[in-house]
């Protein structure tokens, strides 16, 4: 029995090595840490220019520390005055913060003519229809939607993504696999998040399927309480559509009455929710950016019009002294807010500058000729140019527009699919959009052209191949009816 115990010693601890001694173990790991300065910087980059101004002037109100700068005019014997000569620890901080003595050497795109040529302004040079542009995009129509939703900040991330990934008739391309990859989630947060994109106006949109778009109107309309209509749409459009009737009256044991009531319930949907968006009266906006042509380059000009240029206050430095220490900490806590919103302001501002110089290296062609030379041209071209993550860019393009010389464009308005020519090189699917839409508007009223004959022409001009389906999709994008219904306008 003696002999036995070192046998059972080496046996327990081998089965139980962790009984017998304890280690320990040093492990480096990585994480990203969303601080709540970060995430004011990355909510400055997506803000309009009205949202911009109208936080900007919340944080003036809100924080003590933050204050406008007041520009004086010298004295006439030009000297300056003393109080003016020596800055104080808050601006001195500032600049160190926000780099301002650079902020002229990084934003001029040619500093030489810049600084010898003084610029008409945009209303001098542009005529007065080029001033106008479209109403919100059916993607900024739903980003608007979705900030004023009650979702998570993670959801509405995902959201983000979803929309960004719309077709021009608002239906999804992207799967949900693209999509939790993108967006770092799992494929059931995908969905949660699209099943409710689905349901903002316009109802249906960012549906992957007919079938779906559809039955997401069914659903909001409560016609999804009958079981037949539902499984008409799910699974017999295509019979609904060749006019199959006999098959599906056997299948329900339904009378024709009752089916001409079904199709004329699914006749009311639109299977093409944001086909119609973006069409209406023109509004006016005010531009980001100003594209100016000088001889064969590009000037790029920010609109800092109405934009506060901001400094950190110095009233509260003489008083530092007969605080308390609770009171100098909320200060100081104050004062770097104060201190990050300029530079983020700053960071905006700059991020902004480089993908407009980055669009206009790609599509110099366009700024030059017009819409029939827009290249195509995709965000991860320009978040490789300038180093930058994709959905920096994309933040940075929603809701922005940019005044050129043949009109205001969205930022988004540059990014577009290709299209192969038979030379083997490629051309953007909006200037395909703009020779088309210049086809129709030349054709004769009687006589109008078809979509084939609309290929055919387009395989004439920029040789490009492109099927009739295609055709018929950008020009519904377009919201152009058919030949046959343009043939009976008149």
């Amino acid at each position: 029995m003696f002999a036995r115990a070192p046998i059972l010693s080496i046996f327990y601890e081998r089965l139980f090595p962790m009984a017998l001694e304890l280690r320990q173990q040093l492990k480096l790991t990585t994480q990203l840490v969303m601080t709540p300065q970060l995430q004011q910087a990355i909510k400055l980059l997506q803000l309009s220019r009205l949202e911009l101004l109208e936080t900007v002037q919340n944080e003036l109100l809100d924080n003590p520390f933050l204050e406008e700068t007041q520009e004086e005019a010298l004295p006439d014997n030009d000297e300056k005055r003393p109080e003016a000569e020596e800055a104080t620890g808050y601006e001195q901080e500032a600049v160190r913060n926000a780099d301002w003595e650079d902020y002229l050497g990084e934003f001029a795109s040619t500093p030489r003519l810049s600084q010898t040529r003084e610029y008409e302004s945009f209303e001098d040079i542009t005529p007065f229809e080029t001033r106008y542009s479209g109403k919100p995009s059916l993607e900024g129509h739903l980003l608007w939607q979705l900030r004023l939703s009650s979702l998570t900040d993670a959801q509405k991330d995902i959201g983000e993504i979803i929309i960004g990934n719309l077709s021009s008739t608002g239906y999804l391309q992207a799967t949900l696999d693209e999509i939790a990859e993108m967006a770092e989630r799992t494929p059931d947060e995908v969905l949660t998040v699209l099943e409710i994109v689905q349901q903002f106006d316009p109802v249906g949109v960012a549906a992957r399927t007919p079938q779906e778009c559809l039955l997401v109107q069914l659903k909001v309309l409560r016609y999804d309480r009958d079981p037949i209509l539902v499984e008409l749409v799910r699974d017999h459009l295509e019979d609904l559509e060749e006019r199959r009737y006999k098959p599906l009256l056997r299948k329900f044991k339904l009378e024709m009455e009752e089916i001409k009531e079904y199709m004329d319930i699914i006749q009311s949907l639109d299977p093409l929710p944001g086909a119609s968006f973006g069409g209406g009266d023109s509004v006016y906006v005010s531009p980001d950016v100003f594209v100016y042509q000088h001889g064969d380059d590009f000037l790029i000009v920010l609109n800092d019009d109405g934009l506060p240029s901001l400094q950190l206050s110095p009233a509260y430095e003489t008083r530092l002294a007969l605080m308390s220490d609770k009171e100098k900490e909320y200060c100081a806590e104050r004062m770097r807010s104060a201190s990050w919103l300029i530079k983020s302001l700053h960071q905006r501002q700059r991020t902004l500058y480089r993908v407009m110089e980055s669009i206009v290296k790609h599509q110099k062609a366009f700024f030059a000729e017009g819409v029939s030379r827009l290249a195509p041209l995709i965000l991860k071209d320009i978040a490789e140019d300038i180093e930058m993550h994709e959905s920096t860019v994309s933040r940075i393009t929603t809701n922005k527009y940019v005044a050129t010389p043949h009109g205001v464009f969205e930022l988004k308005f540059f990014f577009n699919s290709a299209l192969g020519l038979d030379d083997g090189s490629q051309v953007g699917s909006e200037s395909v959009k703009a020779l088309l839409k210049k086809f129709i508007a030349e054709e004769d009223p009687k006589e109008p052209l078809s979509d084939e004959r609309l290929g055919d022409m387009l395989k004439e001009h920029v040789k490009v191949n492109i099927a009739r389906r295609t055709v018929a999709k950008y020009r519904t994008a377009m919201n152009i009816p058919s030949s046959s219904r343009r043939k009976e306008h008149f």
